[in-house]
């Protein structure tokens, strides 16, 4: 393999237009195969699980707002390390690289304080979520298995995060192609041959992942690009650290405040039985590849502006934003048109059942128009964040997205206990929190007020 250092996008330099996509969809390919093994894992368990197929499929479908809320938090801090090394790096701060790059890696230790205190809530925290009794046992196994892969989950996330900041995109993606094929082959022995059912896929998704992050972890350490790794090094960095909370955090937050809307949503779904939890697992699985689709260019224009701003191109920095509103706009367009058309024909890939192919496309027609109005407000939040602003989106999300999901699920759902009526909530939160996404860029506008700042720095 050739040294990554080749393959680096240069993005204080060409053409936007070109150098987007090519940064942006290697990224979405990269969060699709994720989703990928998601998917097969609930075509399998569905169709290879004998009478318990819609019971292992409400199972899994059960623990997605759980897993994604905590997956959601620490990805977006890994957003905060892409952020301080593309800075860095645009600034020509190789010392700050060097310190961030390490502190990043260590960072992923974090994950086995998760599996402790989830091996410790699991049954009361999917309890919360009114999961039926029936689907209890497996839905527990599910979780408690699933959360052995978090330190290999979030050290992956930081070592992709890491290569993304210098224009690397294939690597990554080339590192979770090689796992994917790997956990779709071991849940094919797992669960149809060995019968470990919703276990099996849990532990396929621990070794697929093990391998992608050692394989990253390999790279790092070999290649002559700025983020090379040297394990004397590694080490936390106060200043580092600090930097990359800040922005972190809060991206972090902003992730998993839709993972917090999303648990509250799923605990009224689950009240409407096993077969609508089914039904909305299986519609949910394409919802989150439209999403990390869309999400491609918003960590695209993080990237990118976080670089030119360490650089002090800020005219770039807004053409950027414009960039990446045009071109996500179509692909988005040409997202909502695709599965909209072909949702029936997809969703009985997961389940033959006509009634719940027919639940789920509730909610595909409710959702994913509305992925319209998260193109904007992700980009617009991405923008934000590459000038290091990264509290004041994370803030309109919490309150746009959490606010009026919580109040509908206890004001307006028990006067109408139907699933297309908490389905309405998707597009109403997502239409709010754009609206005010870009209300919050024009009185922010980042771009002029370093203007502002840097006539002002001259003049004295």
């Amino acid at each position: 393999m050739a040294d990554t250092a080749s393959k680096h996008i240069d993005m204080t330099t060409g053409s936007l237009w070109r150098n987007i996509p090519l940064f942006a969809f290697p990224v979405a390919a990269t969060s699709i195969l994720e989703q990928l093994s998601n998917l097969i894992a609930t075509v399998i368990i569905g169709n290879f699980s004998g009478d318990q197929g819609t019971l292992a499929m409400a199972a899994v479908g059960s623990n997605v707002p759980l897993t994604s809320l905590m997956l959601n938090l620490f990805i977006g801090m890994s957003l905060g390390s892409n952020v301080v090394i593309a800075n860095a790096i645009g600034r020509n701060d190789q010392n700050m690289v060097k310190r961030a790059v390490h502190t990043s890696i260590l960072m992923a230790l974090v994950g086995f304080v998760v599996i402790a205190l989830g091996e410790i809530f699991a049954e009361p925290m999917l309890a919360a979520l009114n999961v039926p009794a029936e689907t209890m046992p497996l839905a527990s196994l599910y979780l408690r298995v699933f959360l052995l892969s978090m330190p290999s989950i979030l050290l992956y996330n930081f070592e992709a995060a890491i290569f993304r900041s210098v224009g690397i995109t294939r690597l990554p993606l080339q590192a979770l192609a090689v796992s994917t094929i790997l956990n779709i082959g071991l849940d094919l022995i797992f669960v149809p041959v060995l019968h470990w059912g919703v276990a099996g896929v849990a532990i396929a998704t621990a070794i697929a992942y093990t391998v992608s992050a050692a394989t990253l972890f390999i790279r790092l350490l070999k290649t002559d690009s700025v983020v090379r790794v040297t394990p004397r090094d590694l080490a936390i960095d106060p200043v580092a650290l600090k930097r990359i909370v800040k922005i972190g955090l809060p991206a972090g937050i902003q992730s998993a405040v839709f993972a917090v809307a999303n648990i509250i949503i799923q605990s009224a779904i689950n009240s409407l039985g096993t077969e609508v939890m089914a039904a909305s697992s299986a519609a949910m699985s394409l919802e989150y590849v439209c999403y990390n689709l869309l999400n491609s260019f918003s960590q695209a224009c993080t990237t990118f502006v976080g670089q030119n701003h360490g650089a002090r191109q800020i005219d770039r920095c807004t053409k950027t934003l414009k960039v990446c509103l045009v071109e996500g706009g179509i692909v988005a367009l040409t997202t909502i048109i695709v599965i909209v058309g072909l949702g029936r024909e997809i969703l009985s890939l997961f389940n033959s059942d006509p009634n719940i192919v027919s639940i789920g496309y509730i909610r595909v027609c409710s959702i994913f128009p509305a992925y319209a109005f998260s193109m904007f407000y992700e980009n617009m939040s991405g923008y934000l964040r590459g000038f290091g602003i990264s509290l004041t989106p994370a803030l309109i999300t919490m309150i746009c997205v959490c606010g009026i999901r919580f109040y509908w699920v206890f004001c307006v759902f028990p006067h109408f206990r139907t699933f297309a009526n908490i389905m309405m909530v998707y597009p109403i939160s997502l239409g709010t929190t754009a609206f005010f996404m870009v209300v919050a860029v024009l009185l922010c506008h980042p771009a002029r007020t370093y203007r502002a700042t840097q006539a002002k720095a001259t003049a004295r």
